[in-house]
């Protein structure tokens, strides 16, 4: 019998392997990716205390008005851009990168492109 293969549990298990060395600290949080079929998500956490310091989505109004759909390079590219803005506002430099899993190559790859760009350091 052939099973399917559930993507989405390999992905959890690589993430949770990740989340053992990949620790946010108050001096550089952890910038953590989500990305679902039409949308990605990010946001900058603080490990040590819990705390969402900044977040950003392919949802947020000004990025929706822009492109219709946020499961794109493109939104990627503008989420990362809007996240180091927020990081900026905040006096966040410099992050560590948690990819959620996921490879490191398209959305994901520019999204962190545009964070870098946008002032952010990992």
């Amino acid at each position: 019998m052939i099973k399917k293969i559930d993507k989405n549990a390999d992905r959890k298990r690589r993430h949770i392997r990740v989340r053992k060395k990949v620790i946010g600290t108050s001096e550089r949080p952890r910038l953590c990716v989500y990305r679902s079929l039409a949308n990605i998500s990010v946001q900058i956490i603080d490990d040590s205390v819990g705390h969402t310091l900044a977040a950003a989505s392919s949802l947020d109004k000004a990025i929706k008005a822009e492109y219709a759909y946020g499961g794109n390079v493109e939104a990627a590219k503008a989420v990362g851009k809007l996240i180091g803005e927020r990081a900026a506002e905040k006096g966040i430099k410099a992050v560590v990168f948690d990819r959620g899993g996921y490879p490191y190559h398209g959305r994901v790859k520019a999204l962190a492109d545009a964070a870098r760009e946008a002032g952010l350091e990992f």
